[in-house]
């Protein structure tokens, strides 16, 4: 009997449609859920509700036939999603929303409604189709993802936080070692220059001074790295300059310039003691031995970054060197050697009546 109920509710559509039409065959028989409301009554109620629909809401057709679709709605159908259908009738319009509806027996589920206007030869409105597909496992699905999401996105906070912590707490580990580094060399060369003073042999309070003079270089780098935010890397360019005035202005010397063209050029944090102390031996080369006997003149500074890999430049404008003997014995180009081999560099010495020029090129660490 409901069956052909239905049947009958179907031929209310006057637009050839008729027993034998496969279109309303189609709509009895169909798996989605669909209904047919008549705007020319009353609060448009629903006038035809196929076996599906009865089925997805648990309603009877005698309980479903004359009333308004909002019989599905409850507490927690969202209001918005209503407005948008009751402004889409009301302007003889599609609408597809998602709406929370609920079952005879109070239960919910999320329902994909489509609406559309069915309009006579004249064009007037004569029904709403209404098509309706249950979605909760998908709304569930997409719930559950987002919940999932927030609760891996909280441990990634919380992760993250932790590190950030930890970095934070190994950066201030870090610095105050630097910091009591940079702190014992600069004691200890203040014992050594006090000791030196009682000493008799004056070459062996030059070779004391050099040696403290290194170790001020290695105290400066100390100091910038316990200075620097970044404890992963070191401007070794900003350094470069910085060391460079200091030991032109610890000599004395006002008649010997510096130019500098230091660039920006950052280095791994352990490469920053051999570069410092390679840089401090250049440097006190060049004032000691280019402008000795009073002569004074030009130093040239240059640092910048080329392919990866850090370029130091190093100029005087002295009166050169003999490189098949300048170097016989020196303790500091020895030095150099040893700690470009260390970092990796390439150094080359030019001397000529021109100057000397030194180059040093090594990999920057990533």
């Amino acid at each position: 009997m409901k069956q052909r109920d239905d049947w009958h509710l179907t031929e209310i559509i006057g637009h050839e449609l008729g027993r034998g039409d496969p279109f309303a065959a189609a709509i009895r028989g169909t798996r989605m859920s669909m209904i047919i409301t008549d705007p020319r009554r009353e609060d448009n109620p629903i006038v035809f509700a196929n076996q599906a629909f009865q089925d997805l809401t648990g309603y009877d057709r005698d309980e479903i036939i004359g009333r308004n679709c909002r019989f599905l709605q409850g507490a927690e159908t969202d209001g918005a999603a209503i407005d948008q259908v009751r402004q889409a009738i009301a302007q003889e319009r599609s609408v597809n929303v998602d709406l929370l509806n609920y079952r005879k027996d109070g239960t919910t589920f999320w329902n994909a409604l489509f609406v559309s206007p069915v309009r006579g030869d004249d064009g007037d409105v004569q029904f709403f189709f209404a098509s309706q597909l249950d979605m909760t496992h998908r709304v569930e699905t997409e719930r559950t993802l987002a919940r999932q999401k927030e609760i891996v996105e909280a441990e990634v906070l919380a992760r993250t936080q932790d590190l950030e912590a930890a970095l934070e707490a190994k950066t201030l580990l870090l610095h105050e070692v630097d910091h009591r580094v940079k702190n014992n060399l600069t004691m200890i060369g203040s014992l050594l220059r006090l000791q030196s003073r009682s000493l008799p042999d004056a070459q062996f309070r030059r070779t004391l001074e050099t040696m403290l003079e290194r170790v001020d270089a290695l105290a400066a780098v100390h100091r910038r790295l316990y200075q620097n935010d970044d404890i992963t890397r070191f401007d070794i360019g900003a350094f470069a300059e910085s060391l460079a005035e200091d030991v032109l202005g610890a000599s004395g010397r006002s008649d010997i310039m510096l130019s500098s063209r230091c660039e920006t050029v950052h280095i791994a944090a352990d490469q920053a003691a051999p570069v410092g102390l390679i840089l401090n031996e250049l440097i006190t080369n060049a004032v000691k031995h280019a402008y000795d006997n009073g002569r004074g003149g030009e130093i040239s500074l240059g640092v910048r970054q080329v392919d990866g890999h850090a370029l130091i430049d190093l100029r005087d404008d002295g009166p050169g060197f003999d490189p098949d003997a300048a170097f016989d014995g020196s303790v500091g180009r020895s030095l150099v050697a040893r700690l470009s081999r260390q970092i990796g560099a390439e150094t080359e010495w030019n001397g000529a009546a021109s100057g000397t020029h030194v180059s040093i090129r090594f990999p920057v660490a990533s």
